[in-house]
Parts: C-alpha cells; sequence; structure tokens
C-alpha cells in the first residue's frame, strides 16, 4: 500500500488522516481516540518544538459522516506522527514521507486566452454523453496503440482520473452501491455529474497526445467552466432527457466482467 498524497489549493502537501491510520495499521476502533492524540502531541518542527497548529499543519476536513472526522495533515505533520506511533510499518511511511515532503512541486503552466476558449467548447461537448463514451473509446485504442494490448486499461484510467476507493466513499456511495451494476458514467452521475466532462476532457487530451499531468489540468478547468456555465449532462445516446434524472435506471451495458471494478469502467 502507498499512501495517497495531495495538493492542497495554497500549494501545500498534504495526506488523510484516516489514510495515514489504515496504512500504519492501527486498529480502526481507536482512530478517534489516536487523532486526537495525534493533534495534542508535541513535534520537533523546523521552527521549534511544538504542538500541531491548526490551518498551518493540519486542517479539518467538511464531511457528511458524522461519525468519523476527517484531517489533512501536512506531509511534514504525517512524517513526525508515523515515526511517533507504535506501528510495525513506520518507517516504510516515514520515508516514503520524508521523500514527498523533498520533492518539488512543479510550477502550474499559465493558461493562455485560446485555450480558455478551447477549454470551454470541449466542456460545452462533453455535456453529452455520447460524445464523452466516443472520446473514451478514443482514449483506449491510443492506450492500445502504444502498449499493443488493452491489458490493464481499465486500472490505468482509474489510477490516471484518481477514482479511489475514497473517492466514491466521500461521494456517499457503499460497496454494496458500487456493487450493483451502475455504470461509471452513472456513479459519477450520482457523485458529481461534472465529474463526467472532466473525465471526458481527460481521455480527449490523452488520446490527442498529452502527457497525463497537462491532461488532468485541462480535464479540472473544463470541470471548473462547467460549474460556472451550469452545464446539463444529456443522455443523447437514446434521447435528451437529462441524465442525472435517470442515473438510477440504466444498468451496465457494454461490460458484464464479475469484477467491481471493472464493472466501474463500462460505458
Amino acid at each position: 500500500m502507498k499512501l495517497e498524497v495531495f495538493i492542497s489549493k495554497k500549494g501545500t502537501k498534504v495526506v488523510k488522516a484516516t489514510s495515514l491510520h489504515a496504512a500504519l495499521q492501527l486498529p480502526n476502533e481507536q482512530y478517534g481516540k489516536n487523532v486526537r492524540k495525534w493533534l495534542k502531541e508535541v513535534y520537533e518542527f523546523e521552527d521549534g518544538i511544538r504542538r500541531p497548529s491548526p490551518l498551518r499543519d493540519f486542517a479539518k476536513k467538511p464531511s457528511s459522516n458524522p461519525v468519523v472526522d476527517e484531517y489533512y495533515l501536512t506531509v511534514r505533520l504525517a512524517k513526525h506522527i508515523a515515526l511517533n506511533s507504535n506501528s510495525k510499518v513506520k518507517q516504510k511511511f516515514a520515508n516514503q514521507l520524508r521523500q514527498s515532503q523533498n520533492e518539488k512541486i512543479e510550477a502550474e503552466k499559465a493558461i493562455t486566452t485560446n485555450e480558455v476558449a478551447e477549454v470551454i467548447d470541449i466542456a460545452r461537448k462533453m455535456s453529452s454523453i455520447a460524445y464523452q463514451a466516443h472520446t473514451e473509446r478514443l482514449h483506449m485504442d491510443f492506450y492500445k496503440s502504444k502498449n499493443g494490448t488493452p491489458v490493464n486499461w481499465w486500472q490505468y484510467r482509474e489510477r490516471l482520473m484518481g477514482y479511489s476507493e475514497d473517492f466514491w466513499k466521500e461521494g456517499a456511495l457503499s460497496t454494496k452501491e458500487l456493487a450493483k451494476g451502475l455504470s461509471q458514467r452513472e456513479l459519477l452521475i450520482n457523485v458529481d455529474k461534472y465529474e463526467t466532462i472532466r473525465a471526458g476532457v481527460v481521455d480527449y487530451y490523452m488520446a490527442m497526445g498529452k502527457d497525463e499531468q497537462e491532461a488532468r489540468r485541462l480535464g479540472d478547468l473544463a470541470k471548473m467552466f462547467a460549474e460556472k456555465l451550469g452545464l446539463e449532462i444529456l443522455d443523447d445516446r437514446n434521447d435528451t432527457k437529462p441524465a442525472a434524472s435517470r442515473q438510477r435506471e440504466a444498468r451496465v451495458r457494454d461490460l458484464k466482467q464479475s469484477k467491481t471494478q471493472q464493472a466501474l469502467w463500462a460505458s
């Protein structure tokens, strides 16, 4: 297991407290107690020995879960927590966090006026589910042309889009719901309908030969524009009825694998 590191809006590297707790293989029932201890403990930071400071070393994540409090911890604090824990695997994750802490964050590329116009135009096109499915197939064909085989396509695309188990849980989808046979697109509409536009744009630019980081950047921009414009997602494969109103009527049509991870990617 590799601990996932995120970049906050301020450019700070952070990890989720729940993910760190799970990675350190600490008992689930002790999560609340351990987190409270982590945030009250004293550590040696670069600016001195002190307790973690809110909004500086950690931040509470807004959540609809009334039972489990989620926090974003800076990589530096997470490293200290790992080293001070009783975990048998603490050295492994402390080393990973140390490496991540030392890696530089690349500066974001400035967006041009022409690029804004292009991304808005593509975002509008991606309000069509038929167009989303088309670009997904183009991306798959490009992947096959580079690798000579479609093996691991679904796992690759899941990693590229960032659809981890935590992503679905944050969208209030349970394991039971994930196994119902709804397509990936239908699940996304239930979690965040504009994410389908982002995924379509990432597929489009990957099929055009962009690198992963650039494709994701443009996909994020398209999603932001789609939200601002209030675009509606239309399932025009059959008619123009808004997809959100029929999200739980359709079932997986194109892919019938038994594994949930594979079924999630059906179009």
